[in-house]
């Protein structure tokens, strides 16, 4: 049976592609995927309708525009997808404003390929979900071995955390940012990610989308730790816009900020993505809530102390 091409235009899958073995059959990417670096060299098969460089505050606003049109915020390329001729298009549901949707990709297509290509649509929730996701991506490509090996090894080491947590009582609520301005705290599996790494998650639910929240709210809780991940952000592109928080009234008034618990992690290459190093992000914020008892080596790459 020949090799089916691949077309991701979702970070996470073409993660997902690679960890399952399956790299050398992607021949396309969306402008997103940037992870690992061999997917650099494929063709970009989308573009964002906005200039990436805005602050917090102009992309929430240029979004919203946007999507009140009933636009989508990205713009898939018909005439790179029509020459790669994908036997399999990767895609999502989950988030119109994270990657693009399935009806992009869906009216991108209409009658432009000759032949029938397979669209997965992914719509993770929860951490579970984004195991079905491999599996179900494992079994499209015909390696559901691979899929299976894959989870098992991130399953071992999500128990190894759980073990070593097992005789710890204290859990401190920690209260994840996943957007400046307007203020957004992490949702989706993010609240699961943090149980799992000895916290108690605070203001977002499990499997419910990331809501946005007023400050005064953040300072009735006074969480005991506060790590700052924004939505498609490294660590460096949150740093230049830290100061929307720093400058917020009473903010080295809040329990996370006297006690030095105030965290910068990498939101763009951990926490916003659904596949395989979602398990990276629980063992980022094992490190960040419980440094006695683990020490992964992501600090200084996937995260850092910030010193107020």
């Amino acid at each position: 049976m020949p090799e089916k091409k691949i077309v991701s235009l979702l970070a996470a899958g073409t993660e997902i592609v690679y960890a399952l073995g399956k790299g050398d059959a992607l021949v396309g990417r969306s402008h997103e995927c940037d992870f690992p670096s061999e997917a650099l060299v494929l063709p970009a098969c989308s573009s964002v309708k906005f200039a990436p460089d805005l602050s917090s505050t102009e992309i929430d606003r240029k979004v919203k525009e946007i999507l009140t049109e009933a636009l989508s915020i990205y713009t898939v390329d018909k005439e790179m997808i029509r020459q790669l001729s994908p036997d399999v298009i990767i895609t999502q549901t989950q988030c119109e404003v994270c990657a693009v949707s399935l009806k992009d990709v869906e009216d991108a297509l209409g009658s432009l390929l000759d032949k029938n290509a397979e669209i997965i649509s992914l719509s993770p929730n929860l951490l579970g979900d984004i195991f079905a996701d491999i599996r179900n991506i494992a079994r499209q490509l015909n390696v559901p071995e691979k899929g299976e090996e894959v989870i098992e090894s991130l399953e071992e080491r999500i128990d190894l955390i759980r073990h070593k947590l097992k005789f710890i009582t204290e859990r401190p609520d920690v209260f994840v940012v996943e957007w400046l301005s307007p203020l957004m705290v992490a949702g989706n599996w993010t609240p699961e990610l943090v149980e799992i790494a000895g916290g108690v998650p605070i203001m977002a639910e499990k499997g419910r989308h990331s809501p946005f929240i007023d400050y005064e709210s953040l300072r009735a809780a006074d969480p005991d730790i506060i790590v700052v991940s924004p939505c498609g952000f490294s660590i460096e592109r949150t740093m230049s816009e830290i100061s929307l928080l720093l400058e917020l009234p009473g903010w080295n008034a809040l329990k996370a900020i006297k006690n030095n618990r105030f965290y910068i992690a990498d939101g763009n290459h951990y926490f916003n993505r659904s596949g395989p190093r979602i398990v990276d992000t629980i063992e980022i914020l094992a490190e960040i809530i419980n440094p006695k008892q683990f020490i992964f080596g992501y600090e200084g790459a996937g995260w850092l102390k910030f010193e107020v």
